[in-house]
C-alpha cells in the first residue's frame, strides 16, 4: 500500500484536495447558470430539474467505478475521471441543441463518477492522526470548488456568453502534471478473501442509502430552485449563483466542525445535530425573503454538510473489504438518487409552488432520524463481528 512519510502524505493529500476542488468545482457548476440556460433554450421550468438529474445521475454508478477501481488500483480513475469532467463540462458553452446539452451533463457526471470512490479511498490512507479531521479537509476541497463553481459560471456567462465557458478548465490545464506526478498509485484488490458479503452489509448500507439520499435531494433540490426563485423575483444571475455560492461554500464550516466533533464526541453526535438544524431551516427558508436568505442557506449548508466526514468514513467501515466501493455507496449511489428525486421535486415546486417541495422535504428529514441508530457508530467498526 503507500507508503510515505507524515509530510509527504499531507503534501499529496493536499493535491488531492486540490484536485477535488478542480472536479466539483467544474463538475457542478451548472446551478448559476441553470435560469440562463433555461431561458436562453426555452426549456419549461418544470422541466428544469432535468438538467440536475442528467448532470447527477450517472452518481448512482459509484459503487460500480469503486468496485472496479479497487480492483485495479492505481490512479487512472483520479486523472482520467478529472480529465472527463472538465472537457465535457468547458464544451457545454458550444454545443446548442438541448439534447446534445444533455448529454454533456451526463458525460460530466460519468467523470464526475470514476473520480470520487478512488479519491476518496486515496484520502483516507492518507490520513493522519485525527482522521475525521483530516477527511473534512479534503471533502472541503470538493465543497469549496462545488461553492465557487457556479459564482464562477454566472460570472463568465453573464459577462462574457456561454462560448467562454471553457475558461473554467484552465486550473485543470495548468494543473494537470502536477496531480500526475504528485497523487498517489493505489495498489490493486486481488485477493480472494475481499469479496463483498453483502447478505452482512444490507441493512446498515440500506440506512446510510437512504439517510445520505435525503441528504443529497435537499442539497440538489435547493441549489436548484434558490437562483430560478431569486431570478423570478427580478434578482441578477450573479446574484442567484451567490445563494448557492452560500449553501454550499459556507458548508465549508460545518465540514470542518463535524469533523471535529466526531472526532470529539462520536458519530452520532454529529449525525444528530445536523439532522435536526436541517429540518429547522428548511422550514425557515420555506418564510425567509431576500437579504435574510443568505445566513438561512449558510446555516442550513452548515447543516448539511456537517456530517460528509462521518457518512463517507461508516461507507468504509460497512464494505471494508472494498473501500473505493464503500465510498461509492455513500456519495455516489446516494447522489444519484437524490438527483432521481430533483426532477419530481422541481415538477411540484412549480406546481404547489416552492413550498410543497420543501415541506415533503423537511417530512423526508425528519424521517432520517430512526436511521441513525442502524448504523455502525463507531470508528473502524464492523457490522457483524468476525467469527474465530
Amino acid at each position: 500500500m503507500i507508503d510515505q512519510t507524515v509530510s509527504g502524505k499531507q503534501m499529496r493529500l493536499r493535491w488531492l484536495t486540490w484536485g477535488h476542488f478542480l472536479n466539483d468545482g467544474i463538475a457542478n457548476y451548472l446551478p448559476g447558470i441553470l435560469p440562463f440556460l433555461v431561458a436562453s433554450r426555452h426549456v419549461p421550468l418544470g422541466l428544469a430539474g432535468g438538467f440536475m438529474s442528467a448532470l447527477l445521475i450517472g452518481q448512482s454508478l459509484q459503487p460500480v467505478t469503486g468496485w472496479i477501481a479497487d480492483r485495479l488500483g492505481g490512479r487512472i480513475f483520479i486523472l482520467g475521471g478529472l480529465a472527463v469532467s472538465t472537457l465535457s463540462a468547458a464544451m457545454l458553452g458550444w454545443v446548442h441543441p438541448v439534447w446534445l446539452m444533455l448529454v454533456l451533463l451526463v458525460v460530466t457526471g460519468l467523470g464526475n463518477t470514476a473520480f470520487h470512490p478512488q479519491a476518496l479511498t486515496t484520502a483516507r490512507q492518507l490520513v493522519g492522526s485525527r482522521p475525521s479531521l483530516d477527511m473534512s479537509i479534503f471533502l472541503v476541497g470538493g465543497e469549496l470548488g462545488r461553492g465557487l463553481g457556479p459564482l464562477a459560471a454566472g460570472i463568465v456567462v453573464s459577462r462574457l456568453g456561454l462560448g467562454w465557458l471553457w475558461l473554467l478548465g484552465l486550473p485543470w490545464a495548468l494543473s494537470g502534471i502536477g496531480l500526475w506526478r504528485v497523487v498517489p498509485s493505489l495498489s490493486a484488490r486481488t485477493r480472494r478473501g475481499e469479496r463483498v458479503r453483502w447478505r452482512r452489509h444490507l441493512r446498515p448500507a440500506g440506512a446510510l442509502l437512504a439517510f445520505s439520499a435525503v441528504r443529497a435531494a435537499t442539497i440538489y433540490e435547493v441549489v436548484t430552485l434558490a437562483p430560478i426563485l431569486w431570478r423570478e423575483h427580478g434578482g441578477s444571475l450573479v446574484g442567484g449563483a451567490t445563494l448557492v455560492t452560500v449553501l454550499i461554500g459556507v458548508g465549508i464550516t460545518g465540514n470542518l466542525l463535524g469533523g471535529i466533533v466526531t472526532d470529539r464526541f462520536g458519530r452520532k453526535a454529529v449525525l444528530t445535530v445536523s439532522t435536526v438544524i436541517a429540518a429547522l431551516t428548511l422550514g425557515v427558508f420555506m418564510v425567509a425573503q431576500g437579504i435574510w436568505l443568505l445566513p438561512v442557506l449558510a446555516i442550513m449548508g452548515s447543516a448539511l454538510f456537517g456530517a460528509s466526514a462521518a457518512t463517507m468514513m461508516i461507507g468504509q467501515d460497512i464494505f471494508s473489504e472494498n473501500p473505493a466501493m464503500g465510498s461509492g455507496v455513500a456519495l455516489g449511489l446516494a447522489n444519484g438518487l437524490g438527483a432521481i428525486m430533483v426532477l419530481p421535486l422541481t415538477y411540484l415546486a412549480v406546481r404547489w409552488q416552492a413550498d410543497g417541495a420543501i415541506g415533503i422535504l423537511i417530512l423526508l428529514t425528519a424521517g432520517t432520524f430512526p436511521l441513525i441508530w442502524a448504523l455502525p457508530l463507531l470508528p473502524g467498526a464492523r457490522t457483524v463481528p468476525r467469527a474465530g
